[in-house]
């Protein structure tokens, strides 16, 4: 095997075809040093697999959250009196919103985008606190963005609840109270921090974009120059091939995964509340099924382009968009649901946000896992069936 260019890489190169040959055998050892050199050289695949990682930490992590704040909101207050002061005040003090007066026509500020909310008012509002009735004030809300009106009314929903309890604390005799008063508590992510939320996704999505689009466009380049056809005539056995492609990956997927761990705990301070032993076995176990779908995506297509194209399609979006990554998986329809059970991203999404956020055990994960499992074995047995056919004339 040719040295590498730099000292660095090639005593790297060195430690770990070492490595390899105490943990593989002989021929899938020399197999898989011979990618890591491959993988040195090609500084498009070092780039792929940690420049990418990096940049999609600081765009989740750092650019997109879904944490809704300073909301412009606008008031028009028909009342003006010392309880509806009171409300107003409470809503700019939560500190979700930015209040600012209305130009008397809640239609124009929210079609002009100078609000995204309007709260009206009406005259009498303090004289219905004073005949001990709970006033009533219009909340009208851009519904243009579904999302963020969502969320805009649950927050202010919790705004006039403790309004009316400042309300009633300056009555005397105090005003009835409503019937019931919910005191909410929650639970693994106490303020609803979605980097808390989106972090451990993201090791998910890294893993199962990455392991899927390096494995099928280098074998796939292999295949178009000729040089796996020649690999396989060799006296290595389709598992070993296997093991000697997909090592090296492994490792790469390690690091990503050492990556997202660190950078979440120390960066975003998200907290890790389970076993580091079982986030590495759910970590490997989702490589080996990401890694193995590259490899069967390369033999399928044998075509860089083309296995580029069909990576993006089962790996990104599926892994993206189906997996619980930013929609619940609840919440989608039945049959979208029964789709997503046979999808690895959404088994690994459970075991990543249960050991990050919940602290989940082995009892709690023993369904994800298993079926990751299976899976892991299944692609890995669909792949050197495939590589078996190859080799047949």
């Amino acid at each position: 095997m040719a040295e590498l260019k730099s000292p660095f890489l090639n005593s790297l190169a060195v430690s770990l075809g070492r490595f390899f040959a105490l943990i593989l055998p002989r021929r899938a050892a020399a197999i898989a040093n011979k990618e890591v050199h491959h993988i040195f050289r090609d500084p498009y695949t070092l780039g792929m697999s940690i420049g990418l990682p990096l940049m999609m930490l600081m765009l989740f992590g750092e650019a997109i959250s879904f944490d809704v704040k300073d909301v412009k909101v606008a008031v028009l207050d028909h009342d003006n009196s010392t309880d509806s002061r009171i409300l107003v005040s409470t809503i700019q003090g939560s500190g979700y919103f930015t209040v600012s007066p209305s130009h008397g026509k809640p239609e124009e500020d929210l079609s002009s985008e100078r609000a995204k909310a309007v709260v009206v008012i009406p005259a009498g509002f303090q004289k219905e606190v004073g005949r001990g009735e709970v006033p009533e004030a219009q909340l009208l809300i851009d519904g243009s963005d579904n999302a963020t009106a969502g969320v805009v009314a649950g927050y202010m929903a919790g705004v006039g609840g403790v309004a009316w309890d400042h309300i009633r604390a300056r009555e005397s005799p105090p005003a009835h109270a409503p019937p019931i008063n919910f005191v909410t508590q929650f639970l693994f992510n106490k303020e609803l921090n979605s980097r808390w939320f989106m972090i451990p996704g993201l090791l998910v999505i890294i893993i199962g974009l990455l392991a899927v689009l390096m494995t099928a466009l280098t074998v796939a380049r292999e295949w178009e120059n000729g040089s796996m056809e020649m690999l396989l005539t060799t006296p290595a056995r389709p598992l070993e091939i296997i093991l000697g492609k997909v090592a090296p990956y492994v490792g790469l997927g390690l690091l990503d995964v050492c990556m997202v761990y660190g950078a979440g705990r120390v960066i975003f301070q998200v907290p890790f509340r389970g076993s580091l032993l079982l986030l590495l076995f759910g970590s490997l176990l989702f490589l080996f099924v990401s890694l193995s779908q590259g490899l069967l995506i390369s033999v399928a297509t044998r075509n860089q382009q083309v296995a580029f194209q069909l990576s993006m399609m089962t790996g990104m979006l599926p892994t993206m968009l189906l997996s619980g990554f930013i929609f619940p998986v609840e919440s989608m329809p039945l049959g979208f649901r029964v789709i997503t059970s046979a999808l690895p991203p959404r088994w690994f999404m459970v075991v990543s946000r249960g050991l990050f956020l919940k602290g989940a055990g082995l009892i709690e994960l023993a369904l994800p896992l298993g079926v990751l499992s299976f899976m892991c074995f299944f692609l890995v047995f669909l792949a050197v069936k495939r590589f078996k056919t190859d080799l047949e004339p």
